[in-house]
């Protein structure tokens, strides 16, 4: 017995010197001038050193933003057209459709309401909110958290970000304070307000759960979709479109845009637009009309490629986002950047997505001077380039009737010439809801001429179209391989 007890207890003995240096362990600040040491393992940890400063409380926060967040309620008149079943979307946005998503196959004989949320921006009732809130609406009408109401007027929209800005003649409005996107860390506290399921002003709180997520889902409405969101798991719903995210201290850092869902209601994530592109994005449209979209020039791989896709297209594995191609009169190939580069930086910030580096992109104007680093042959660089817009140059692009007709590009001087013309300007992609949809033009045609007038490039069909702002225009023009001209009488107006 003694020799068991006396081997028991220099086994104890053994056992608790090795564990206790074998034990990590984190520092606890105890005082201003003590530190002490808790088990990583210990049931009760308290954890780091300044995650008991978050914020219990949010009432602060929320009593700032209920009374700029408003209730925006849209109708559409009505359209005899009959909706197809629709498959639900794993995506889908927040905006309160009425009966169309609960019925799919029905007749529009009755004029559709429906009803989102927006955010004060200015004391003179500008208003952020969703494109696709708007988006076809007859009218709009706002009605604020003391349930005054205005009928506001659409100042533009952006449907390439899902973007648009309205405004109510009013003065000594509250407004929202722009926070700063780029320093939202994941696991940070944030607030959703909104007007969800009809209800009225509500306020949930959750974390940022990740950043720089890419759905998808606005190129249901534009041919280049602008992507970068801030994931959150506060709760939202439909009718929570176009409402405030905000941080604990009340500023802005994200307008609510989609929600991952089977079912069409909260089941978890919701995808918010990051505050410093709605800034970017309202301010081009309140001063332009449109958005001075950047273009770094690069096409670039996409992140979620399997192996065997990377494999068969010579893709290589590395940090950043893989060049796949470079735009010829693009910033990038000035600067010397070339395919099977990798992008790691954008003015110092770390990419390491599509969407990162679309999101950092989508703050800068055509003319913009930025930092990027990339890894060429294994060395990393950095490099300044220039910034430039869809033409290849730094002009200011002004609100055109191009934006609400389509895609456009320039026909190349050989296929100009294959066909017999000068030059000409092909339509690669047509508005669903432009004009161009209302008549018999489809993709590829080529416009040579607008009432008589002849069109070589993109930008003389804009010079053109603007001397004609409204009523009716005559456009010549062909289809590559086919003989004939087939001209198209185009109604234009304020309205379309």
């Amino acid at each position: 017995m003694l020799i068991s007890a006396t081997t028991t207890v220099g086994s104890m003995w053994a056992y608790n010197k090795i564990s206790k240096n074998d034990t990590y362990v984190y520092p606890s600040q105890v005082s201003s001038n003590a530190t002490t040491k808790t088990p990583s393992n210990y049931a009760k940890f308290d954890g780091i050193t300044g995650l008991n400063n978050a914020p219990a409380d949010f009432t602060a926060a929320a009593s700032a933003a209920i009374p700029a967040t408003v209730h925006i309620k849209t109708k559409t008149n009505a359209v005899a057209t009959n909706n197809l079943p629709r498959n639900r979307n794993p995506f889908s946005d927040l905006f309160g459709d009425g009966f169309d998503d609960l019925f799919g196959d029905r007749s529009r004989s009755l004029p559709q309401m429906a009803s989102g949320s927006g955010a004060i921006i200015s004391e003179d009732g500008y208003i952020v909110t969703n494109n696709h809130v708007i988006d076809g609406a007859d009218d709009i009408n706002v009605t604020l958290s003391n349930q005054k109401s205005f009928k506001a007027k659409l100042v533009a929209t952006d449907p390439s970000s899902d973007l648009a800005i309205i405004k109510i003649e009013a003065k000594g409005l509250p407004f929202l304070l722009y926070g700063n996107s780029d320093e939202a860390q994941v696991g940070q506290w944030v607030l959703a307000v909104g007007y969800p399921l009809t209800l009225e002003a509500t306020v949930t709180a959750g974390i940022i759960s990740a950043k720089g997520r890419t759905l998808d889902i606005n190129r249901r409405q534009s041919k280049s979709p602008v992507e970068s969101f801030i994931q959150t798991d506060a709760a939202v719903n439909p009718g929570n479109s176009g409402g405030p995210l905000i941080t604990t201290d009340g500023k802005l850092i994200g307008i609510n845009s989609a929600i991952a869902s089977p079912t069409g209601s909260y089941a978890g994530y919701s995808f918010t637009i990051p505050v410093n592109i709605v800034k970017k994005i309202t301010s081009d449209l309140m001063k332009f009309g449109t958005v001075q979209r950047a273009y770094l020039g690069i096409n670039y791989a996409p992140s979620n490629l399997s192996d065997d896709v990377k494999k068969q297209n010579g893709i290589k594995d590395g940090d950043g986002v893989y060049v796949t191609s470079v735009t010829k009169d693009g910033g990038a190939a000035a600067a010397g950047i070339k395919d099977g580069d990798f992008i790691t930086k954008i003015n110092g910030t770390s990419i390491s997505s599509g969407a990162d580096l679309v999101g950092q992109i989508a703050i800068y104007r055509p003319g913009d001077k930025i930092k990027v680093s990339y890894v060429h042959d294994g060395k990393e660089l950095t490099t300044d380039v220039i910034l430039k817009n869809s033409s290849g140059n730094t002009d200011v692009v002004k609100t055109s009737m191009l934006d609400k007709l389509g895609e456009f590009e320039t026909l190349s001087k050989k296929e100009a010439t294959e066909n017999g013309l000068k030059g000409g300007v092909r339509v690669k992609s047509i508005n669903e809801k432009g004009p161009f949809s209302k008549t018999r033009i489809e993709d590829n045609y080529v416009i040579t001429k607008v009432n008589g007038r002849e069109v070589l490039t993109v930008d003389d069909l804009r010079k053109e179209l603007e001397k004609t702002p409204s009523g009716s225009v005559q456009l010549d023009g062909v289809y590559p391989g086919y003989e004939g001209n087939y001209p198209i009488t185009l109604k234009l107006g304020s309205d379309n």
